[in-house]
């Protein structure tokens, strides 16, 4: 027989078992002083032996219901953090049930042991007293954890509402944490002079440099939830000029259901800078037309793909098909989800979108239900230079997966912004595939829409990633134009709302986000540039062939209805029949290809000529023709789908 002990667990059961011996002696003494008190006085001070006799039967009485109560609800059972309200809500429940029997058994006496106020008095002075017993026990532990980290890094948090509060007691919690708060600000006068656990409001923002200098503070904490992007800019430009490094914390939807910790401060990232903040949507309610369903997506080792494979994972689909052309982002999309990734699974499919009769055979094969294509070039200025690589992965290769998936129940053509009013490549081979899922959705049995939205924040190859490049080779950041606005989003959004909209999108509509304010691009290089301790110069080169200044999220023709949520526009697309797209010549001169591109945007097709070219065109957009330039991607370039080529 092995007779072996832990001493460890025993060593740390100690010092737990004396506090709560120690609380419950507590609680007994207090009633016992709370009886005694409350009967002298009623007596006047001037208690007989049959007094005595009757309290100290009601002080026994009181001491077995009260221990009873307690152990029933595990009030020194370490159910409750010492001081919690969830504590102070379990001692007053148990100190009025028992009050509330004491004063029965007392009038149900034949005789009673002592007045009928004697619980009542006595019961409201021993809670009293539990409560303060409990309050100094937490403040001295609290103390008792502040001098020791003493050593930590002192910090300022900015913000003293719900979030910044549980973020100071983490702080104050940890007995052995990197950070020991030594001051609140916050832009609420009301909040002015306020202490919180012992911790000071010093001032608002503007106060910052001088909250630093007060108090050696090392780091300034910005611990309000989904702040606005101009406050994050302020506060960490008043920090960085004090002298302190500048954290924040998640936000809301970053944070989910749990309250923000010590663990989870982190250097702010472009969504904090750029304020674009995700839009909640309650997935779980409408992406139920996954669960059980073959799912097909494409482009799934891009950007957008890999986030949708993410995503759609957690809704249990029967099966998830991910196609793509690119092996290594195959690997990397299946590492993502499975933590391992040996690429002999049915699931990976590799194939190029180019290969019809391949696309066709897998089709038929694996027969997915429900199909999102996130596969494209994105590529603004090389599609321009290469007009013919869009005609054969953009619109040939999405022709060839609508006329293979033509049974499937859902069908999701992911777009972009640029396909509103195009005036590049890219943005006519969008708009022309928009068209083309519209033609479907006439003809085919299932459900065949688009989703537009604009650029995605920091995917592969965005103008994000090529100015953080730029910056920390200590080159120049390269910008088209000053005034050049884009929208962005994340990708987590972009992905809710493909969600979203094959559960709630009509047939041969194009869905598109309200993605707020047009953020210029210039104010990213610049935020981008101030994150670098040597200097950064930002560098104009002028719009480049295709780009807008400014991009639109609706064409001219199209109406803002959002008749099934607040926050997406649903727009009608004119159906294209794909035998204009047949005649497209992808190996024939690339100005004139491009202007067959822009006249299959227009909303009347143009007549088929012969030999492969369209025949009459009517006037195109105006395209912008300045000389191409060989900086690095910016805003344009950061157009969205997949980040994989089809």
């Amino acid at each position: 027989m092995e007779l072996s002990t832990r001493p460890d667990d025993t060593t740390a059961r100690r010092p737990r078992e004396r506090t709560v011996a120690g609380l419950w002696l507590a609680d007994l003494a207090a009633w016992c002083t709370g009886l005694v008190v409350a009967a002298w006085t009623r007596y006047e001070f001037a208690l007989t032996g049959m007094h005595l006799n009757g309290l100290l039967l009601a002080i026994l009485a009181a001491v077995v219901l009260h221990t009873a109560l307690a152990h029933t609800g595990y009030l020194y059972r370490d159910r409750y953090r010492l001081g919690s309200f969830d504590e102070v809500w379990a001692v007053s429940r148990c100190v009025l049930t028992t009050m509330a029997v004491l004063l029965l058994l007392d009038l149900a006496a034949p005789q009673r042991p002592v007045p009928a106020s004697a619980p009542l008095v006595g019961g409201c002075l021993a809670l009293t007293q539990m409560l303060g017993v409990r309050y100094l026990r937490r403040l001295r532990r609290e103390r008792r954890l502040r001098s020791r980290g003493r050593d930590a890094q002192p910090v300022l948090l900015f913000g003293a509402g719900s979030a910044g509060q549980s973020l100071l007691r983490a702080m104050l919690d940890e007995p052995d944490g990197r950070y020991l708060p030594v001051g609140l600000l916050d832009d609420d006068p009301a909040k002015r002079q306020l202490r919180l656990n012992g911790v000071p409001v010093l001032g608002a923002r503007q106060d910052i440099p001088a909250a630093v200098a007060a108090t050696g503070a090392s780091t300034v904490v910005s611990a309000v939830a989904n702040a606005d992007a101009a406050l994050i800019r302020e506060v960490r430009q008043l920090a960085h000029q004090a002298g302190a490094r500048f954290k924040v914390v998640p936000s809301v939807s970053e944070l989910l259901e749990n309250e923000p910790a010590v663990t989870d401060l982190r250097d702010p990232d472009h969504s904090d800078l750029l304020g674009r903040h995700q839009i909640e949507t309650d997935l779980d309610s409408i992406a139920g037309y996954l669960t059980g369903k073959r799912v097909l997506i494409t482009g799934a080792g891009g950007s957008i793909g890999s986030e949708l494979c993410r995503q759609i994972q957690r809704f249990q689909p029967g099966e998830l098909m991910m196609l793509d052309r690119d092996e290594s982002a195959l690997h990397a999309v299946q590492l993502s989800l499975r933590g391992r990734a040996l690429l002999d699974s049915p699931d990976l499919i590799l194939a190029d979108l180019r290969d019809s009769e391949a696309i066709r055979a897998i089709i038929r094969t694996r027969r997915p239900e429900v199909v999102f294509h996130a596969a494209a070039l994105k590529h603004l200025t090389l599609l321009e230079r290469h007009p013919g690589e869009a005609v054969k992965s953009n619109v040939w290769g999405t022709q060839t997966l609508l006329e293979a998936a033509a049974a499937v129940e859902r069908f999701v053509n992911i777009s972009t912004d640029k396909a509103a009013d195009p005036t590049s490549v890219l943005g006519y081979s969008k708009r022309i595939t928009e068209r083309l899922t519209a033609f479907a959705a006439g003809v085919n049995p299932g459900t065949f829409l688009s989703v537009r939205f604009g650029n995605v924040l920091g995917s592969r190859g965005s103008v994000l990633h090529a100015f953080c490049a730029q910056a920390a080779a200590g080159k120049p950041i390269t910008v088209t134009d000053p005034e050049v606005t884009r929208y962005f989003m994340t990708v987590q959004e972009a992905v809710q709302l493909v969600i979203q909209a094959a559960a709630i999108g009509r047939d041969g509509e194009a869905l598109v986000l309200d993605m707020g304010r047009p953020v210029r691009i210039a104010d990213v290089a610049r935020s981008i540039a101030e994150q670098y301790d040597n200097p950064v110069t930002i560098v104009y080169t002028g719009l480049r062939p295709g780009e807008k200044l400014h991009e639109d999220l609706l064409g001219r023709a199209e109406r803002d209805a959002r008749p099934l949520h607040p926050l997406i526009s649903q727009v009608p697309v004119p159906a294209l029949d794909p035998v204009h797209v047949h005649l497209l010549d992808p190996y024939g001169r690339p100005d004139d290809l491009t202007d067959d591109l822009a006249a299959l945007c227009q909303p009347e097709p143009p007549l088929v000529g012969t030999g492969g070219q369209l025949g009459a065109r009517p006037p195109t957009p105006a395209r912008h023709t300045g000389a191409a330039t060989s900086t690095a991607e910016t805003s344009a370039a950061a157009a969205h789908g997949s980040g994989a080529s089809a």
